[in-house]
């Protein structure tokens, strides 16, 4: 029973986490697609109308999009291996990614003036893309639902799969435990010895005939 239980957990982390790799790899195609659009568009320039400033959002789209994408194939391989550092490591990446997501949704909600956080974009797409959200506000917000539940999900099967997992250490958590398990062969070992001490030996009575007859 516990390993059908397991086999279903490694199954339903390996989905999740091929879904947020989906994700992942639409972000990094939609960064180079930007960024392929924001070089063609610089090539048309004349040498005084270009903008040295970074394309801030674009790096940022494709950095994120291959974090996501190294962290599944983390998170993949923990899942079909189980093994407890990889689960740990997943765990702690995911949620600290999770933070960091809660604390950008709620600069963007309670803070009115957050575009003048953000450094300008010469590609002019983190508009583009603002308002691509903004007339599709109620699609994206059960997008972002599904990801922060996704990842939520992760975090509580990464957790299960550790807690199902064999700790090979288990019998040397204390001194104590070592020391208990280790005295029936001190004790043995002890009535052995004894038993040899306490036993006459086979000589005496030799040596007190000869004394005697001496």
């Amino acid at each position: 029973m516990a390993g059908i239980i397991k086999s279903c957990m490694q199954f339903t982390l390996k989905s999740v986490n091929l879904i947020m790799e989906m994700v992942g790899i639409a972000m990094i195609l939609y960064g180079f697609w930007m960024l392929r659009v924001w070089h063609r568009d610089m090539s048309g320039s004349s040498y005084e109308d270009l903008d040295y400033t970074a394309p801030w959002f674009i790096y940022t789209f494709l950095g994120t999009g291959v974090a996501l994408c190294l962290l599944t194939c983390l998170g993949h391989i923990a899942a079909d291996t189980a093994n407890g550092v990889c689960l740990f490591c997943y765990m702690v990446i995911v949620s600290v990614l999770v933070l960091i997501e809660i604390g950008v949704a709620a600069d963007i909600l309670l803070n009115e003036d957050w575009e003048k956080d953000m450094p300008d974009d010469p590609t002019g797409r983190f508009r583009d893309f603002k308002q691509f959200v903004e007339a599709n506000i109620n699609i994206f917000k059960w997008i972002f639902l599904i990801i922060f539940l996704g990842q939520g999900l992760s975090v509580l099967l990464a957790m299960g799969l550790r807690a199902c997992s064999p700790n090979q250490f288990s019998n040397y958590d204390s001194d104590e435990e070592f020391t208990q398990a280790r005295l029936p062969l001190i004790n043995n070992h002890a009535q052995q010895q004894s038993a040899y001490v306490i036993g006459e030996p086979p000589f005496s009575n030799k040596n007190e005939t000869w004394n005697t007859n001496k």
